[in-house]
């Protein structure tokens, strides 16, 4: 065998190969001076995602699965804090990373106040009946008195809808 090549003979081997760098699963290239506006890009792989059916309708199919192993859950579970969680990883953020919506929510980032909603913001749903955070999802942008959401596990799907901004109980930012 010859002996191993240098560092330097890939670099050269390898220069002309302009590759950016892609982030995760997603396929969403990078921007070579730096990372891009991480709001934006969380919309971006979040809105490639839109359409994404379960296969029978009980939290299951190949691209739902995924998800969940993101969160170290296998089919059959609940998964919008995991689509969430999912699409801050494919962004290179390593958290959140729960599937437990509630966990989404924690002091530190919470907000209520309706003036500081911004794109890539989580929000919560809140159900009486099981007191706590039952349903999460993304903030695509804000209209008015309504929020234009991406959220999975909705409908049995990830899918878009408007929300007015009384039936959120909780904000959440995982930029800032």
């Amino acid at each position: 065998m010859s002996k191993i090549l240098s560092d330097e003979f890939f670099a050269s081997f390898f220069a002309e190969k302009k590759e950016e760098p892609r982030h995760g699963l997603s396929g969403i290239r990078g921007n070579r001076s730096g990372m891009e506006d991480k709001r934006n890009l969380i919309i971006v792989i979040a809105s490639n995602e839109l359409g994404v059916k379960e296969a029978t309708g009980h939290n299951d199919g190949p691209r739902v699965e995924q998800y969940l192993r993101y969160t170290n859950l296998g089919p059959g579970y609940d998964w919008c804090a995991a689509f969430v969680s999912w699409v801050y990883g494919q962004a290179g953020l390593v958290q959140p990373r729960n599937p437990w919506s509630p966990a989404l929510f924690p002091k530190a980032r919470s907000y209520k106040d309706e003036g500081k909603i911004q794109k890539a913001d989580l929000f919560g749903i809140y159900s009486a009946k099981l007191k706590r955070i039952h349903h999460v999802g993304l903030i695509k942008e804000k209209q008015g008195q309504y929020i234009l959401s991406i959220e999975g596990n909705s409908n049995n799907r990830v899918e878009s809808r408007r929300r007015h901004q009384r039936t959120i109980h909780s904000y959440a930012d995982w930029i800032d």
